[in-house]
Parts: C-alpha cells; sequence; structure tokens
C-alpha cells in the first residue's frame, strides 16, 4: 500500500533544474491532495532535535507552583504555561499541558483606535527555574523560520508565481509561534482528546514529534495515522495557504489522540505566519489551476478573514477563553451586545 503522507526531501530543491522541477510538482500535489507530508532534508541537527525535547521534559517535570508561575492567563499575548485541560477545541478541553512561546517584540501603544489584535505583540513569560530554556527555544525558532521560509518560496513556485511573492506579507516582523507540548498518557486524562479536530491558521506548521504516536489527519472520510519518522519534521498548510491560492491549497483536518496509559508524548510544533498588520494577497494562479481552485472553505462558526491580525485574535479567544475574560472583556462586552 502505497504511504497516504508523503516524504518529501527539502534537499531536492538543489539538485538541478530537473529535480527541483519535479520536487515543486511533488510538494504542490501533497498540498492540494492530503495537506501533510514528512519533510527531510531541512538542514536541522538531530543535536539540535534532542535538545529541544530534553529542554521541553526538563520544562514539563518542574515543580507546578514554577510552571503557574508564568501561567498564559497573565499574559495579553496568550504566552506561557497551559496546564492539562486548560486550552479548548471546539468548546471541549485538549488533554495537552505546554508552554506557548512568541516572538519576543515590545509591547504596542493602545488607544482607542487602535485595533485589538495589536495587543498580541510583546513578550514572552520564561520559567525562572529553567534559565536556558529561552535561549535554546529561540534558537529553534530560528532554525525553523529558514525552513519555513525556505518552504514558502517553493510553495509561490509551485503555483507558478515569483519566488517572493509572499515576502510582502511576512518580511520583518512574521507572527511565528511555537509550542513545547506534553500529552499525559490516557490514565492521566479526562477523555481520549490529546487535541480536538482543527486547521492550523497560519501558513505553514513544522512539527518535530517524539517517538511516540497520536497525531492523526483527516483523509477522504477516515483519521490517518501520522506516525514519527527519525529525522524528519512533518509539515502542513494552513488557512493563509488556502485563502491565497482561492481553496487551490487545503488546509487540512487534523488531531492528536491521547496516548496510552503510562505513556507520554513529546511534540515541539512551530507555526509560520505572516505579520500581524498584514492582509492575504489572491495570487492570480495560472489557468489549469485556478480551475481547480474551489474557493476558501469557511466554517460559519469560524469564519476566515483576510486579515491576519482579526484571524488570529478570533483564534486565541476561542481557545483560551480564561485569557480572553482577563485581558479582553471589552471585547467579550461589545460582542454580546452586537448580539
Amino acid at each position: 500500500m502505497a504511504r497516504i503522507i508523503p516524504v518529501l526531501d527539502l534537499d531536492r530543491l538543489e539538485q538541478g533544474a530537473s529535480e527541483r522541477r519535479t520536487f515543486l510538482f511533488d510538494l504542490r500535489t501533497a498540498a492540494r491532495d492530503v495537506g501533510f507530508f514528512y519533510l527531510s532534508g531541512h538542514g536541522i541537527s538531530q543535536p539540535d532535535i534532542d535538545a529541544v525535547l530534553d529542554a521541553a521534559r526538563s520544562f514539563f517535570v518542574l515543580p507546578e507552583a514554577d510552571k503557574l508561575a508564568i501561567e498564559m492567563a497573565k499574559s495579553p499575548q496568550f504566552r506561557g504555561y497551559t496546564r492539562s485541560g486548560g486550552e479548548l477545541t471546539k468548546g471541549k478541553a485538549d488533554w495537552r499541558e505546554q508552554l506557548d512561546i512568541g516572538v519576543e517584540r515590545a509591547t504596542l501603544p493602545q488607544g482607542p483606535d487602535v485595533p485589538a489584535w495589536t495587543r498580541l505583540q510583546g513578550p514572552n513569560q520564561w520559567p525562572a527555574a529553567l534559565p536556558d530554556l529561552k535561549p535554546l527555544l529561540l534558537a529553534w525558532q530560528a532554525k525553523a523560520t529558514e525552513v519555513a521560509i525556505r518552504l514558502l518560496q517553493a510553495f509561490a513556485l509551485s503555483l507558478d508565481q515569483p519566488e517572493d511573492a509572499f515576502d510582502p506579507i511576512y518580511r520583518g516582523e512574521p507572527n511565528h509561534r511555537m509550542k513545547i507540548v506534553r500529552y499525559p498518557g490516557r490514565d492521566a486524562t479526562g477523555d481520549d482528546q490529546g487535541v480536538g479536530a482543527h486547521k492550523d491558521g497560519g501558513f505553514l506548521t513544522l512539527l518535530l514529534q517524539d517517538e511516540n504516536k497520536g497525531l492523526q489527519v483527516e483523509y477522504d472520510g477516515s483519521w490517518v495515522d501520522v506516525d514519527p519518522i527519525p529525522r524528519t519534521l512533518v509539515v502542513n498548510i494552513g488557512e493563509l495557504l488556502e485563502l491565497a491560492s482561492n481553496g487551490y491549497l487545503r488546509a487540512t483536518v487534523h488531531r492528536v489522540v491521547t496516548p496510552p496509559a503510562g505513556v507520554e508524548r513529546i511534540s515541539v510544533p512551530f507555526f509560520f505566519s505572516a505579520r500581524l498588520d498584514a492582509t492575504i494577497p489572491l495570487l492570480d494562479l495560472p489557468e489549469e489551476l485556478a480551475a481547480e481552485a474551489r474557493g476558501p472553505a469557511s466554517d460559519p462558526d469560524n469564519p476566515l478573514f483576510r486579515n491576519v491580525g482579526t484571524n488570529v485574535l478570533k483564534s486565541r479567544l476561542r481557545s483560551h477563553p480564561d485569557v480572553a475574560r482577563r485581558h479582553y472583556a471589552d471585547l467579550l462586552e461589545k460582542a454580546a451586545a452586537a448580539g
């Protein structure tokens, strides 16, 4: 049986014109067909991979008080620690604990005419008990960003666009974000929802998994396992590429199933997106591709917006109602008043 989730080698981009064309075709096909693929040849070393997984394990074994000292509820930027069951997908608890890290930037001045999504820019929270975590995770962000940009340029070429087609909407201040995540075993959770079924909202997600299973992708009406393959990252496209390609490329629904009793799963997802102030363009696709573009799939209960900041804030408010109540009460009141 053919592998449903293909393995693509990024090194093929540099192996001559013929191999480059074949890689771009394979990339576009994988993104359109299933929306997920394994990426080898990404250039991140095994010691770097081992170091970030070890750092994640070191964080999660900290005393609960150390983790709660940087609880996400304290951050208007939705940065920091979330205990297991503290994040929601479609209103239901996700059984994972995690630390959310974004881009380290200064907060923006606020005022009555300033868009609410500008509150998303600001600093991270770091555990005082683990000072080595900050430089290590920021270094991982930098490495993952380099891979994501190479892939995004390849996606532009695969759609017969200039290589720099997306540069104007991410260059300078891309809104990337990452998590370190621990999924406890089934004996320590409320049910088997590690993360509920969802799509990712950015351009691309690059996922580092440990050796334990759990990730599944919806394909042709069934759930397909995306089991770990050593030395690869799992890549999936997000809703911004779906919007830009008018639905030619599709963000794919996926979920994580809680590990068996006595097993924990560590993962490190990295979400590469556009600047918060960007508006996603509609690419002028070649006629043969445009004819196959079905328009972006928009859930009436979770609409897509071309304004990146609006999209990101919408997603964060839905996923973390405790942060929303504490730091965005004005928006909740306004929404309630509007009915």
